[in-house]
């Protein structure tokens, strides 16, 4: 759903987008235009009208429903794309309002929907993600769909200039050349800056899908949000410093923090473009977060960060190479004060689920290590890391240069032209279009402490033989959403990662996986973590693990927020 007016409550913004919905939905049965505000589309779907929403027993049952069950539904005639898009809408027309997942939903989706239900009958499938509805992280661009990156001065809703791109970043781009259908674009914190809770200037805060008062994970809270709670089949996320990673966690879904150029960045706001910034899956199931990377992987010219992957994806792709025994005879190593201080020792319960989870690698023929970095000096050298360059001027012009010439603006000085206001840009920070492009000498500096890093991490690995490391995601619970009764508005940045940050700054994949639940049945996930380049493995040893514990189930959702 879009943001509200400038200042508005929540309650108003909703009743303000309803409205807006129910006119579009007019529009739409009356066979017109899409509505309009101030000249543009208004990007919301035409849902609450729609017949949908007013028999969803006629719809498919769309909860935990996966790529891979609905491509075998459509070769066995059960429901069409357009059936198939009407049930998610009718679905998030029932929860949205509670769990404000989205920042915009797509106006186009039935009728893409309606396009390839007619490809389908004459010829075939487009690609392996024909007819699949899911959701992209609102600093995605998406031809024609205003992009906030979560900031209300990307938004003429929210008393700002909508920033709409004329192209979809390379990854939608080779989403809809799949066939998938891009239901709507997803909430984040503010420029993707915050790791635990999701709550934006443009949209108010994403509630957890499987816990009111639990935080829902961040910056891809509003993509774990929409997939958990089956908005969406599946969703794209990004991650800088955790933000695939800790939603996924939040949320019991496989997330995937690709290898840093694996994935094509043109089309997303930037944060760190040079070293840390991936675009990756969030789905429920390890097959469909393989089959959405086969789709959005490889190199492009349109970004040359790409060239990297270049003869390290599998030959058959990332999918294919999935199967059952991927863990017999490998070693890992588990979490230890070799790696990391902060979040150790783990909270009594957590490490009570890490030991069965570490049981249940034993059991399909895996072998540890316990603390294999104790004594390699890794947590010393991380801790004498050069800071990571950041978005600087280059980085944020090129963005915006990209939007193409039928942006209302295309650098920092027009927005602030336009708007008369004064640019916050990501993280937070005042000013950034005055930060430097990224000096050379600090930005070669970090590029050699990384190469130390990687080259310790192998070291490590060779000297234990381990396929990779098997961690918790998180040393301890989900965060409350409030963390401070006495003070609301208090939110720190402390979700119990294990893995991030110091994945992200060394540049190492990880894949979550669910694979228990807490007492008070919040999910449990784990971490499989490897080389650069190791996604396929990863993606492997996951998939193994899933089909043995089977653990990720639905969260029973609810109709009212907690007051």
């Amino acid at each position: 759903m879009s943001g509200g007016p400038a200042g508005a409550a929540p309650g108003r913004r909703l009743a303000w987008v309803l409205a807006l919905v129910a006119s579009a939905a007019s529009a739409s049965c009356a066979g017109d235009a899409p509505a309009t505000a101030g000249g543009r589309a208004i990007a919301v779907s035409p849902w609450v009208e729609h017949p949908a929403s007013r028999a969803p027993d006629a719809l498919p049952d769309i909860v935990e429903l996966t790529a891979e069950r609905i491509m075998r539904d459509y070769a066995e005639g059960r429901y069409t794309a357009d059936q198939l898009v009407r049930a998610y809408l009718a679905r998030i027309a029932r929860y949205e309002r509670v769990y404000n997942a989205f920042v915009s939903l797509n106006p186009d989706a039935l009728a893409a929907a309606a396009a390839l239900d007619e490809e389908y009958r004459s010829s075939g499938p487009r690609g392996p993600l024909h007819g699949v509805p899911l959701v992209i992280k609102d600093n995605i661009d998406y031809a024609g769909l205003v992009t906030t990156a979560g900031y209300a001065g990307f938004s003429a809703v929210t008393g700002g200039v909508d920033m709409i791109a004329d192209h979809d970043a390379v990854v939608v781009s080779r989403l809809r050349a799949g066939g998938a259908i891009v239901l709507g674009k997803t909430n984040l914190p503010d420029f993707a800056s915050d790791g635990t809770r999701t709550r934006s200037t443009v949209a108010g805060v994403t509630r957890n899908a499987w816990s009111l008062d639990r935080a829902p994970g961040g910056s891809s809270g509003g993509t774990a949000t929409a997939v958990s709670a089956s908005f969406g089949a599946l969703g794209l996320g990004t991650e800088t410093g955790g933000s695939i990673q800790n939603p996924a966690a939040a949320q019991g879904l496989v997330g995937v923090t690709p290898t840093f150029g694996l994935v094509p960045l043109a089309g997303v706001v930037p944060v760190d473009p040079t070293y840390r910034d991936v675009v990756g899956p969030i789905t429920r199931t390890v097959w469909d977060a393989a089959l959405v990377l086969d789709v959005i992987a490889g190199p492009t010219s349109e970004d040359p960060r790409t060239a990297g992957p270049a003869g390290r994806i599998p030959e058959g792709g990332y999918a294919a190479a999935l199967e059952g025994s991927a863990l017999a005879g490998r070693r890992f190593g588990l979490i230890g004060p070799g790696w990391r201080e902060q979040y150790l020792p783990l909270a009594p319960e957590t490490e009570r689920l890490y030991r069965l989870a570490i049981s249940a690698l034993r059991e399909r023929g895996a072998e540890v290590v316990e603390d294999p970095f104790a004594g390699s000096e890794w947590r010393e050298r991380y801790a004498r890391r050069r800071s990571a360059p950041g978005v600087g001027d280059a980085d944020l012009r090129a963005y915006l240069e990209r939007l193409g010439p039928g942006a209302a603006f295309h650098s920092v000085e027009e927005w602030e032209r336009l708007t008369g206001r004064s640019f916050r840009g990501a993280i937070g920070e005042p000013d950034a279009r005055r930060r430097p492009p990224g000096d050379p000498g600090a930005r070669g500096a970090f590029g050699v402490w990384q190469r130390e890093m990687r080259a310790l991490f192998r070291r490590v690995l060779a000297e234990y033989e381990l396929d990779g490391l098997f961690f918790p995601q998180a040393g301890g619970p989900v965060r409350p959403l409030v963390e401070d009764p006495d003070r609301p508005d208090y939110s720190p940045n402390n979700h119990p990662e294990l893995p991030s940050n110091i994945v992200n700054y060394v540049g190492l994949p990880v894949v979550t996986l669910p694979v228990d639940y807490y007492a008070d049945g919040m999910p449990f996930v784990v971490a499989f973590i490897g080389e650069p380049w190791s996604e396929a493995a990863l993606l492997a040893f996951a998939y193994d693990l899933e089909q043995a514990t089977r653990a990720r189930r639905a969260p029973a959702l609810a109709t009212d927020t907690i007051r």
